[in-house]
């Protein structure tokens, strides 16, 4: 029967204390941070078994924490800066070598231990954000998921790291969270083409602007012209298309609650990618995002699915 990886290093011979009263407490702060982001992803790690939560809100607190400090810093040597500060933190995580006061680095530094999430999908996402200083423009389609790479695809990685799979099924499991991580940023993009084009950024590919006549000016200047819109049908589609690939991930993954938070996931966020396409690709208007009575009645749903899913 193939080893299940379920906890990292305990599994392997070299078991972790349980976390200290001060490592707790710097769970709660990633916690506290997850929740006042009022993201969907809060809801939706809230159905893993403490351990895992714990763990993953430490991780998504890493994103933010540093996510926001680069976008609120001044200049750009002020977000280089931020990220080197960010680089530094994961060399105190993973040294187990940290300020006591550092909470971040306390509770991230743990998860990283219990769950054997390797150094370098975080270091791929710190080179996303780094990424974000210096490219404003994407010149071809393959250019563009190599970013959707950094920016999301890493972030499912270490998720599978957290939720636990079948070591005989690595393979299939990696591919199919890159998948999923892709298409979640491809959602992103469509949801915030306005919002990009303000800051004079433009994740649509150059060579897909060509290929459907539309020009950069058109999008910092926001007009939902036909072309535009079939332009962003295409993204939409290519979307739709990872998110069966990325929904293929779920029955490799043995516990049922981690692929309840999965398909919690995943399946809030294509609510807004079908909200898109139900306002025919008019992403200008305004930012198009469901409710949140609306996102926690399918969170609900997608919960219950997953739990009945069968192995």
């Amino acid at each position: 029967r193939p080893r299940r990886r379920d906890g990292g290093a305990a599994l392997r011979g070299r078991p972790v204390p349980p976390p200290g009263e001060d490592v707790i407490r710097a769970y709660e702060r990633c916690r506290a941070f997850a929740r006042r982001r009022g993201s969907s992803f809060y809801l939706a790690f809230s159905i893993l078994p403490p351990a895992r939560r714990r763990a993953i809100y430490a991780a998504y607190a890493f994103a933010g924490a540093v996510d926001d400090a680069v976008d609120d810093a001044g200049g750009e040597d002020e977000r280089r800066r931020e990220l080197e500060r960010a680089a530094a933190l994961l060399d105190a995580a993973y040294a187990a070598e940290h300020d006591p006061d550092d909470w971040l680095a306390a509770a991230l530094g743990d998860a990283v231990r219990r769950f054997n999430i390797p150094r370098a999908h975080f270091d791929e996402l710190v080179a996303g954000m780094e990424q974000d200083l210096t490219v404003a423009r994407y010149p071809t389609r393959a250019a563009l998921e190599q970013y959707c790479y950094r920016a999301a695809s890493v972030i499912g990685l270490i998720c599978i790291e957290i939720f636990g799979y079948d070591t005989a099924d690595r393979e299939a499991a990696t591919e199919h969270a890159i998948a999923m991580g892709k298409a979640l940023q491809v959602t992103n993009i469509l949801r915030d083409v306005r919002e990009d084009a303000e800051r004079g950024r433009i994740y649509l590919a150059q060579e897909d602007l060509a290929r459907h006549g539309v020009a950069e000016a058109d999008v910092l200047a926001g007009a939902a012209s036909p072309q535009m819109r079939r332009l962003l049908a295409g993204y939409a589609q290519w979307a739709y298309a990872l998110y069966r690939e990325g929904g293929r991930l779920l029955p490799l993954l043995p516990h049922a609650r981690s692929r309840m938070c999965c398909n919690g996931l995943q399946g809030v966020y294509r609510m807004i990618l079908d909200a898109i396409a139900a306002a025919d690709y008019d992403v200008f208007s305004g930012r198009i995002s469901p409710s949140r009575a609306a996102r926690a009645a399918r969170l609900a749903e997608l919960w219950a699915r997953a739990a009945l899913m069968p192995r």
